[in-house]
This record gives C-alpha cells, sequence and structure tokens, in this order.
C-alpha cells in the first residue's frame, strides 16, 4: 500500500508523462477540442509556476500555468489541473491551487483566466468573465469562463481575443 504522504514540486519535464496520463484519466480524449487546450498548443506553459503532487516518484496531481495575451494585456491561463481518481478528495487539487497562484503573484503576473467551475475555483478568488469583451478561440460557457485579479481592478479594460503569448509573438 502506498503511503498517503505527498510533496509539492516545480514541473520538471522527467513529469511529463506521468502528467499527460493524468489529464487523459482526468479529461479523456475530449480535452483536445476544447479551447483552453486550442490556446495552448500554440506554445509552451511556464515550468516555474506549475506544480506536481508527488508520492514518492509517483505523479498525483498537477497544475500548469501558461502565458496568454487577452487582446494586448498579459495574462496566465491556468490548466489543466488534475489529480489521480484515487488520490482526489484529500486537498491536493487545492494545494496545487494555491501553490500556483502565489508563485504568479510573486513572478508579478496580476491576472489568471480558466475555464472551470466556479464553485471549485470562487474560494481562490475567481469569478465569471461576464460582461468583458474577452473571446476564446473556440466557444466556452460563460458561467464557466473564469478570473482571478491578482491584482486589483486588473481586469478592468481587457478585451480581445485570448491567445498563447508565443504565439501571438510568432504572428
Amino acid at each position: 500500500m502506498l503511503s498517503h504522504v505527498v510533496t509539492y514540486v516545480p514541473e520538471e519535464p522527467v513529469h511529463d508523462a506521468a502528467i499527460e496520463e493524468i489529464n487523459r484519466e482526468a479529461f479523456g480524449p475530449g480535452r483536445f477540442t476544447r479551447a483552453a487546450y486550442r490556446i495552448r498548443e500554440g506554445g509552451p506553459h511556464d515550468r516555474a509556476l506549475s506544480f506536481v503532487a508527488l508520492n514518492g516518484i509517483h505523479v498525483v496531481g498537477s497544475v500548469r500555468l501558461t502565458p496568454v495575451l487577452i487582446g494586448e494585456t498579459p495574462a496566465m491561463l491556468l490548466g489543466p489541473l488534475a489529480v489521480r481518481p484515487a488520490w482526489k478528495k484529500q486537498g491536493i487539487g487545492a494545494a496545487l491551487m494555491r501553490m500556483s497562484m502565489e508563485a504568479a503573484r510573486t513572478a508579478g503576473h496580476k491576472l489568471v483566466i480558466l475555464v472551470g467551475d466556479e464553485p471549485y475555483y470562487a474560494p481562490f478568488g475567481f469569478r465569471p468573465i461576464k460582461g468583458h469583451q474577452i473571446e476564446m478561440p473556440a466557444p466556452v460557457d460563460p458561467e464557466r469562463f473564469l478570473a482571478c485579479e491578482l491584482l486589483p481592478l486588473a481586469l478592468q479594460g481587457v478585451q480581445g481575443r485570448v491567445r498563447h503569448a508565443d504565439f501571438a509573438e510568432a504572428c
């Protein structure tokens, strides 16, 4: 039986295969058609702001932050956040969220967006982006399109299409 001791560390390339397996378990093949996935295809996530939960050497959860532009405004796209089924309901996802959000704040980022369930993400400061002129590259449920202002009023005046920051630089 595995011990339930979990440690949290910044993500490294050695974790990639396990993270992909966790995301496959959590989201299935439909993940490739989602708006957030399309953005992530535009370039890499920021490993310095992405974390894994480990039980020994086994990855049991992960969260990633990806640099994006909303129009001309820099932001971070959170996700995927996933925890292996046997490890759910133990606070691992919440711990990963706290770590990634604090890392983003410390790095000077002002705004984080995601597509997810408001009841889960609200305790971390996320609110619906209703009434803003922000467009994802594919349709998303407006109730699930959320933002967290790491700096007060960071969302004020933000508008435009969301795209990967590296993709935007290449255009």
